[in-house]
């Protein structure tokens, strides 16, 4: 069984490399023609193509965590098709590699593809698209989500805090900082506080440069007084990181799932909803587990009477396949946030569908049959 297991091993993980090459290849002309009007754009800056290549390349491990379940199912699906065309698999079956022998032999091998995934998922694309963020923001601008930049909350002891950052630059600062004050109590504003730039200490705290603060003083509710301040240098107590502003304006699938977990126990512990990034944090839980449902889904064609030629049809299936579970995933986790589904069902249901699929095809292909 280890020659077969090695024969068996080789030849998926040759397929599935050539096809992951391919795609990755395709999504790479596509992202660098895409690069055009970028270099035109920072021309002046010094964007030139280099870093054009160079923003590209970075991002191939978020593509790779994208692709490598659908890479999987084709690249298996052509080597079980070829053998059951060539009759290797039945010399196979007679040499003793039973349906639930070449179940356990594909599984084991998507461990692999799982721990994969899982690592390019959570440690390579969040490292290399944070650069390419950082690279881009270097020469076309600071990163920001429009106008309005991004919205935060920050609950303390005495004081509720609204913030807003307008953009977050390639050294890791802030830009265009807004701070609202409100009293615990009874809600009323206390304070506004205005700030070009800033940046992240020690983890406790903001360190602002040019700031305006206008503090109300209600001690005496029939003559307000309001205080205004002009400030060089100003701190600001709080527990929002770096991480935290760069989830709120960038999307939440690039992020670390630790990360993640933690920018959802923040949102919540402020009162905010967080069900998008709850979505997200189940769905980085469970797909890199879809490559064993790949597999499984990939079996059944090993049992298929194949006619000269006709390989290219079931291969072709396998690509919409895959390319309807990329779909199912992402409208799923539309679907689960404006119908307010529990985020690990709306991030699980099309594993737990295309599995059953998979099961079902391969209980009637290769035990009933």
């Amino acid at each position: 069984m280890k020659t077969i297991r090695r024969y068996i091993y080789g030849e998926v993980l040759r397929s599935v490399g050539f096809v992951t090459l391919a795609f990755l290849a395709l999504f790479f002309f596509f992202d660098f023609v895409d690069q055009f009007g970028d270099v035109r754009r920072g021309a002046e800056a010094g964007y030139s193509m280099a870093y054009a290549l160079l923003y590209v390349t970075l991002q191939i491990p978020g593509h790779l965590y994208e692709l490598l379940p659908i890479t999987v199912l084709i690249g298996t699906i052509y080597v079980m098709a070829r053998l059951a065309e060539s009759s290797e698999f039945t010399i196979l079956r007679t040499s003793g590699l039973g349906p639930q022998r070449a179940l356990a032999t594909l599984l084991s091998l998507g461990v692999g593809f799982v721990m994969l995934t899982f690592v390019f998922g959570d440690y390579v694309a969040p490292a290399a698209n944070r650069a390419a963020q950082q690279l881009q923001a270097r020469f076309l601008g600071d990163i920001t989500i429009g106008r309005t930049g991004a919205w935060m909350k920050d609950r303390q002891a005495q004081q509720n805090y609204s913030v807003n950052v307008g953009s977050l630059g390639s050294d890791g600062g802030m830009a265009q900082i807004r701070i609202f004050e409100f009293d615990n109590a009874d809600g009323r504003l206390r304070s506004t506080t205005q700030a070009a730039k800033g940046h992240f200490t020690d983890g406790t705290g903001w360190q602002l440069q040019d700031v305006v603060r206008r503090v109300y003083d209600a001690s005496q509710p029939d003559a307000p007084v309001l205080k205004v301040e002009k400030l060089p240098e100003w701190r600001w107590p709080t527990t929002i990181t770096l991480d935290m502003v760069g989830a709120a304006l960038l999307s939440p699938d690039r992020m670390q799932t630790l990360d993640l977990y933690q920018y959802i126990t923040h949102l919540q512990t402020n009162g905010q909803n967080a069900q998008r990034y709850e979505i997200e944090f189940w769905r980085k839980v469970f797909y890199p587990l879809s490559c064993l449902v790949m597999m499984v889904l990939a079996l059944p064609f090993a049992y298929l009477h194949f006619r000269s030629g006709n390989i290219a049809g079931y291969v072709f299936g396998g690509v919409l396949i895959g390319i309807s579970f990329f779909l199912l995933n992402n409208v799923f986790g539309f679907i689960g946030n404006l119908r307010n589904w529990e985020p690990w069902v709306a991030a699980a249901l099309p594993g737990i569908l295309y599995s059953l699929l998979s099961l079902g095809a391969f209980s009637w292909l290769v035990l009933r049959r």
